[in-house]
């Protein structure tokens, strides 16, 4: 089976100025994303929190069974 690998540098450095601003040399879009996000939500967790809750609530509302 062959070793799968990152992108070499030379297409790391492509990735564009937001990627860049929080990944780590060898991070994806979406592990550079989750930790923005995780980031985002040490800030401000109240309001990570309330979005949270009223998605559970939306969701739960609209998916209830009867």
């Amino acid at each position: 089976m062959p070793e799968t690998t990152r992108q070499p540098r030379a297409q790391q450095q492509n990735a564009g100025p937001q990627v860049q601003a929080f990944a780590h040399p060898g991070m994806t879009a979406t592990e550079a994303a989750v930790e923005c996000f995780k980031e985002y939500a040490r800030e401000r967790p109240e309001i990570v929190t309330m979005w949270a809750f009223g998605l559970g609530f939306v969701l739960g509302w609209k998916l209830r069974i009867w």
